[in-house]
């Protein structure tokens, strides 16, 4: 018999000791953890809440984890808190931390991989996808998602990934920051790694709202930077997204409750639909979209669904399905998803569908990976059960 299990903490106490003390208290009488993953909000200090956990902590736990820009458990999602996930049970777990992100991102996701994989004794060529699967964790705000995933797969790329962007409350990229833990860490511009080695039932999962329209796109010019859709259907970008939609142009930005927020766009691999969502539209009629584009690429047009019925279902059929007796769920919930919600005003029955999951810790993120894609408007959670 094989098991992963999950004991969750929360705090609201501002001061770093007392905030480490309030969470492993609640921990005590669980089994000794493995591995604690740390989602804190960026407004802590994180250095000194990083020292704190690790001196109460017990000797042999590893830590990672990110700043948020919200946090998640069974109870709710929340802002200006601090949650634990202390994991236990039949796994190893190797950390690796890449640095250099917005100069070298590729190099920085194939760091991280080298080091994980290197604690666990393994090469990367011979990690088998059955036993291991990576959780990643990025800076966010440095938009390196598909340069760091290249890294992270190059001599391997069966590894399955999910995971997804340390963040910040606010809002306004130019100002927000973010910072991740690794043990004794902390650090930005740079990407982890935990390798996980285990028997037990796992499963990399992702759950969004939207149903496909039948209706398709083809991206046809793209700009330099590979981010900006010039045209789409051979015609300015935001000008037939705006003819689609049926919506001005001024509409489309996400997360307006008519534009690209309620008719993303999604990239259908196999059977699944990835989300790759426009994000902005610009003066010149182009589109800013969070990933990186190619020109030719057939994208399709989703429509926006039931968030929170579509999510209560993922928990309540979806997970139990994929993972034998469910025990834990790490949770990277987009955050512009998180927004949305609150747009249309069904946050509160969104962050009700959390009591559906197993035990569960995790955050609101800047951007998701899953399968090693980049994507967005989805929640991406890693779960763990037991045969």
């Amino acid at each position: 018999m094989a098991i992963v299990k999950m004991q969750t903490a929360r705090t609201t106490q501002l001061d770093p000791i007392a905030a480490a003390e309030d969470l492993v208290r609640q921990l005590q009488g669980g089994a000794t953890p493995k591995l604690v993953t740390l989602f804190a909000s960026r407004d802590r200090d994180q250095v000194a809440l990083n020292r704190a956990l690790r001196e109460r902590l017990p000797a042999g736990t590893r830590l990672v984890g990110a700043t948020t820009g919200g946090e998640l458990d069974n109870q709710g999602i929340y802002q200006g808190s601090v949650v634990l996930g202390a994991l236990s049970g039949d796994f190893e777990v190797g950390l690796g931390l890449g640095t250099g992100l917005s100069v070298d991102a590729v190099g920085a996701g194939g760091a991280a991989i080298k080091r994980a994989a290197q604690e666990l004794g393994v090469r990367q060529q011979d990690i088998d996808a059955r036993k291991y699967v990576g959780l990643v964790i990025d800076d966010g705000f440095r938009y390196k998602k598909e340069e760091l995933l290249l890294g992270i797969l190059e001599k391997n790329p069966t590894l399955i990934l999910v995971g997804g962007g340390a963040s910040d409350h606010e809002y306004d990229p130019a100002k927000a920051s973010a910072l991740l833990h690794v043990d004794g860490e902390v650090a930005t511009d740079g990407v982890l790694v935990a390798l996980f080695k285990t028997n037990a039932p796992w499963a990399a999962l992702r759950s969004h709202w939207y149903v496909p329209t039948g209706e398709r796109v083809v991206i046809t010019k793209v700009d330099e930077s590979a981010q900006r859709a010039l045209e789409i259907d051979g015609k300015p970008a935001a000008l037939r997204y705006s003819e689609l939609l049926g919506v001005p142009v001024d509409e489309l930005e996400y997360p307006k409750p008519r534009g690209f927020a309620a008719h993303p766009t999604a990239l259908k691999v196999g059977r699944e639909y990835f989300i790759r969502s426009p994000w902005k539209p610009l003066p010149d009629n182009s589109i800013l979209f969070a990933n990186l584009l190619e020109e030719g690429t057939e994208l399709e047009l989703m429509k926006v669904g039931d968030m929170a019925g579509a999510t209560r279902t993922f928990f309540q059929e979806e997970l139990p399905r994929r993972v034998q007796n469910p025990q834990a769920a790490l949770l990277f919930h987009c955050g512009g998803r998180m927004y949305y919600s609150h747009v249309t005003g069904t946050a509160a029955q969104l962050a009700d569908t959390l009591r559906h999951a197993p035990s569960a810790a995790g955050m609101n993120v800047h951007f998701e990976i899953y399968s090693g894609f980049h994507i967005n408007t989805t929640l991406t959670v890693l779960a763990f059960g037991g045969n």
